[in-house]
């Protein structure tokens, strides 16, 4: 996964997987998700990001496997 954000536009885009886009989705006025050919989420841009998903603090916390 890839976190990137434009601060020139306010934008930040989060990348999922490498597959090529088939199609964007508008899910609000300000977050779009791109869809691979088999209905799989490869990104998601959200616009005016500082506001919409408080970007200026970003982390990541992998979660162990609970044993059975």
């Amino acid at each position: 996964m890839k976190i990137r954000y434009f601060a020139e536009t306010d934008t930040a885009l989060i990348e999922f997987s490498d597959a090529p886009v088939a199609e964007t989705k508008e899910i609000t006025e300000n977050l779009y998700i791109d869809l691979d050919g088999k209905g799989n989420l490869v990104s998601m841009t959200i616009e005016h990001a500082r506001k919409q998903a408080s970007i200026s603090e970003v982390s990541f916390l992998q979660m162990e496997k609970s044993g059975a």
